[in-house]
């Protein structure tokens, strides 16, 4: 969910600039973890309002509806890391994604029990494990990273290809 769907990135990039007065590039966050880009980064994701808050995705709505057509889609989150945010996500879902019912929706504390078809992620750390076909999304931490085994994804619209032809 986090930096596939929800633009995380972008509300790290937000918060911080409060805090600093200075936005960030993306260019700077390129190659690194959140923690080296974002000195509060543990504060943001503890703060109420802060999974709530966050801005979708470009394109994730509209080809996660298409892909619901199609395929059972379940939005998978580790969220238990952050126990505030389950009820954070779980509105935020309802109110950005009306199609993905409460049934549908995965909160855990690791995703190595998630067994699907297809696995959409941008941490190395969900998809290695996964057996199946994976998407790594692209975000700043994993662009200088080859995808290895994975297919890399740098939009919903590339994704839209792989997955709906």
């Amino acid at each position: 969910m986090d930096g596939v769907i929800a633009d995380v990135i972008e509300q790290m990039f937000r918060y911080d600039e409060k805090d600093f007065g200075r936005r960030k590039t993306w260019e700077e966050a390129i190659g690194k973890m959140e923690s080296e880009v974002f000195p509060n980064v543990r504060k943001y994701v503890f703060s109420k309002g802060f999974f709530r808050m966050a801005p979708v995705i470009e394109g994730s709505r509209e080809i996660v509806y298409e892909l619901s057509k199609r395929y059972e889609v379940f939005i998978v989150s580790a969220a238990t890391e952050f126990p505030q945010s389950i009820s954070e996500k779980q509105e935020w879902l309802h109110e950005h994604f009306p199609f993905i019912n409460w049934q549908q929706m995965v909160f855990c504390g690791s995703k190595t029990i998630i067994e699907a078809d297809i696995m959409i992620d941008d941490h190395f750390k969900n998809l290695d494990h996964f057996k199946k076909n994976t998407i790594l999304f692209s975000q700043p931490h994993n662009l200088l990273k080859d995808a290895g085994r994975h297919k890399r994804a740098n939009s919903w619209k590339e994704i839209g290809e792989m997955l709906l032809p």
